[in-house]
């Protein structure tokens, strides 16, 4: 049975060296998994997932972490979703060759954060311009009122000066 065992060890471990990157793909795996879970997680779980992978990572800062930890900031929904923090916590592990599951996995979460920030950027400037042309509107109206006003005192005026035919 040890016999059995012992083999089974030094096959899986062959496998390794065959495949080096097996247990970075099953960290990925299992953030994923964990990210799955997570969306699909009442609020109050949302947090205490968040909070764990945080102490996850300010206990061991490895790329693992960091990216369980980003992956969660990405997923869960507002208040805990954080794209600036996500950006900045994987954009040197994306960056990194080669690439492996980890960092590829980094890279897709981090071009979907900058996206999100992007598009914030975009419609916080949209609504800027809304804002300004309904205040521009605003102000035209007002003019055209006045002139209308203007308008209105002329023609009473005309009307006074002339005579009155009876």
């Amino acid at each position: 049975m040890r016999a059995a065992a012992a083999l089974c060890a030094a096959l899986l471990a062959g496998c390794a060296l065959l495949r080096p990157d097996a247990g970075e793909a099953l960290k990925v795996r299992d953030i994923i998994g964990e990210v799955a879970s997570g969306a699909r997680a009442t609020p109050d779980d949302q947090r205490r997932q968040l909070a764990q992978a945080q102490q996850m990572y300010a206990a061991v800062p490895d790329d693992a972490n960091r990216v369980r930890l980003a992956a969660l900031l990405a997923t869960l929904p507002l208040p805990w979703r954080d794209d600036a923090r996500v950006v900045t916590l994987l954009e040197p592990l994306a960056a990194r060759r080669p690439e492996s599951a980890l960092t590829q996995l980094a890279g897709v979460l981090a071009a979907s954060a900058a996206e999100r920030q992007r598009l914030a950027r975009e419609l916080r400037a949209a609504e800027r311009r809304e804002e300004a042309a309904e205040e521009r509107a605003a102000t035209l109206r007002q003019q055209v009122d006045a002139l209308k006003s203007i308008e209105r005192g002329i023609l009473e005026r005309e009307e006074r000066r002339r005579p009155i035919n009876r």
